[in-house]
């Protein structure tokens, strides 16, 4: 009886980058980027946050006073702790560095789990170092939600408008013009839900000026959004010198948003504080994202609008009005940021100053390209530069020994990171920033 051996298969050819690298099935090339920096995070990792981490034991406290049931803190040994999530970061650099030797990209799991484990290894190592090696970490999650809340409305409303083809640098001065519009407007009214509508018509008319200049005349949109910021800066600040302040009582004192606890819910530890104890204005955040997501990705005025953006000239063909299309899109962005800018002056704090926002619109541009211009990811993007913007004051107060310099530049430090795309490459709609001439 004989035996046919069949010869062995050829193996499928790996398709070729522009530079005879392997490329992806959607044609990207496989890139050293990603492999090269985690394996930098992870060699920083294990030196600081493993050999060279406190030796002492860093308690996070998971429940709070208002919760209706009690967790015990949980206590971790602050080397040990290191010294294994540094070693499973490790783990997973080298096997990013595995996948690109065979010409496969790093999967996003492994970069979110890898983040993940960083950011919890860092926040053991901050701890367990303090002269009072102790945090609340509902309280932790909790801030840092707070604090994100003004850069969701923001980046939300750089997703309505770069969806459409248009780039929104003058978040910032929407966010401002919304804030001042609802501090003087809530004093006035002695009603701060007037000065929520308010701040949404303020932000609405600064996009408005937007849309005109950049998609009515073709004015460069980069600079329009910047003289927009420059201009709201300089007006309330005017208005603020010369109004407010002469008369604090009658234009500078709005009352505020009261947090709304909803019974039981509220109670449940670390997820009751972040979902059911909020201002108006933070349920309205959780709401925003849904509804955008929902428009977006699930309507057919969502996907007109990615059809606006991503080429405009189809869409035109198909009988869409693309300019029309893009002057809505700018204004329901800006009436969002408005309505994030009411949080200053309306749940934050009870009045307006100068330069309230602080640079905040730029921040949101970068959760926007953090997020991939996807309003879910936009979100989880801002809570992560809410996140270390309130571990900084947090930890100045344990009494930590890394320098308060660094922690405050936290912030900025990752803004910079996500911005120079070291957190994996993003791509804008195609059409973002290029105005359309019909014909």
């Amino acid at each position: 009886m004989s035996t046919t051996v069949s010869p062995p298969r050829a193996g499928k050819p790996q398709p070729e980058g522009p530079a005879g690298g392997p490329v992806t099935l959607s044609g990207k090339p496989v890139t050293w980027k990603t492999p090269v920096m985690l394996s930098a995070l992870a060699l920083v990792a294990l030196v600081f946050f493993g050999f060279m981490g406190p030796r002492q034991t860093a308690s996070f406290g998971i429940s709070t006073g208002s919760d209706f049931f009690q967790l015990p803190a949980l206590q971790v040994d602050a080397f040990v702790a290191g010294l294994v999530l540094a070693t499973i970061m490790a783990g997973l650099a080298a096997y990013s560095v595995y996948l690109k030797t065979k010409g496969r990209p790093t999967p996003g799991w492994a970069a979110i789990v890898f983040t993940v484990l960083f950011v919890a290894a860092f926040l053991i190592w901050v701890v367990g170092g303090a002269r009072t090696p102790n945090i609340s970490l509902a309280g932790l999650i909790a801030g840092s939600l707070t604090l994100a809340v003004p850069l969701v409305f923001g980046s939300l409303s750089g997703v309505l408008c770069e969806r459409v083809g248009v780039v929104n640098i003058a978040i910032e001065g929407q966010l401002l013009g919304g804030a001042f519009t609802a501090a003087i407007v809530a004093t006035v009214t002695q009603n701060p839900f007037i000065g929520l509508l308010a701040a949404a018509v303020a932000g609405a008319l600064v996009s408005m000026v937007l849309a005109v200049f950049s998609i009515k005349y073709l004015v460069n949109q980069i600079i329009v959004g910047v003289v927009l910021n420059v201009l709201v800066s300089g007006v309330t600040g005017f208005l603020f010198s010369t109004v407010m302040q002469a008369d604090k009582a009658k234009f500078n004192a709005p009352p505020g948003l009261e947090v709304i606890a909803i019974p039981v819910l509220s109670g449940i530890p670390i997820i009751g504080p972040i979902l059911f104890r909020q201002s108006l204005v933070g349920y309205l955040m959780y709401v925003a994202v849904i509804a955008v997501w929902i428009g977006l990705f699930k309507t057919r005025w969502g996907l007109r609008v990615r059809a606006v953006g991503e080429h405009p000239q189809a869409a035109d063909t198909l009988g869409i009005n693309v300019n029309l299309t893009r002057f809505w899109n700018v204004t329901l962005g800006g009436a969002v940021a408005g309505i994030g800018g009411s949080f200053f002056t309306l749940v934050a704090i009870d009045s307006f100053t100068k330069e309230i926002s602080g640079g905040r619109g730029f921040i949101a541009l970068a959760a926007l390209i953090f997020g991939r211009w996807n309003p879910i990811g936009a979100f989880f993007a801002a809570l992560l530069f809410g996140f270390a913007d309130n571990l900084q004051s947090i930890v100045t107060i344990i009494g930590t020994p890394v320098p308060s310099q660094f922690m405050a530049m936290l912030p900025y430090l990752v803004t910079v990171l996500a911005v120079a795309g070291l957190v994996g490459r993003s791509r804008g709609p195609a059409a973002s920033g290029i105005p359309y001439v019909k014909g």
